[in-house]
């Protein structure tokens, strides 16, 4: 929906790559697109089973997948560093789990400082054009981690938000990524895809 061929594209925090897979494919081999992940590749393999199949297919259709990539200082990361991108992806940034409910302040402040910490690099890697794009979930308590304000913090202004709805993305499985079933995946509920620009 949001993305094209032409797009130099980043995806960050990437679970199984399931995402960027089934974005891949769908765009094509010509395609210039850089999927990164916290985790390790040996752990990308413990935890998710489908891991590596979509990594090998990523690698089949010329795309880039780069591991131990934290989105709070991926700006200074040897393979990024000099890179300027059309369109900067992270869908459904967590910080992890942390014993609590997900409405607890403290939570809910771990989860922002993430958010901050990942808008504040990918502000400085936009080209001109470029988007960042967040989808995250819109209802209690998610809503409570105002991901304009923090983008306006990090000179990013709204342009559009939309819907978002996995049957979009074919292939594509949310995954925990954290606990004791990093594999599973969990309820969308209602969600968008919040799109920001570079404020003039």
């Amino acid at each position: 929906m949001h993305y094209s061929s032409s797009h130099k594209i980043l995806l960050v925090g990437e679970g199984d790559f399931s995402f960027a897979a089934c974005l891949a494919r769908f765009l094509g081999p010509m395609v210039n697109l850089v999927a990164t992940s916290l985790d390790s590749k040996e752990t990308l393999r413990k935890k998710y089973n489908g891991a590596m199949s979509n990594l090998k297919a990523l690698k089949e259709l010329g795309c880039t997948s780069i591991h131990g990539v934290d989105c709070c200082s991926m700006k200074q990361h040897i393979a990024l560093r000099l890179d300027f991108f059309d369109r900067i992806v992270y869908n459904f940034p967590h910080s992890g789990f942390h014993g609590c409910r997900e409405d607890t302040n403290f939570v809910i402040e771990f989860h922002k400082r993430v958010v901050r910490g990942f808008l504040r690099n990918a502000v400085q890697m936009l080209t001109m054009n470029g988007e960042v794009h967040i989808t995250h979930k819109t209802s209690h308590p998610f809503n409570m981690w105002r991901i304009e304000e923090l983008a306006n913090e990090a000179g990013l202004r709204l342009v559009e938000q939309v819907p978002f709805s996995l049957w979009c993305y074919p292939g594509y499985q949310n995954k925990r990524g954290d606990g004791n079933k990093p594999d599973e995946s969990f309820p969308v509920g209602a969600c968008s895809t919040f799109k920001f620009k570079k404020m003039i």
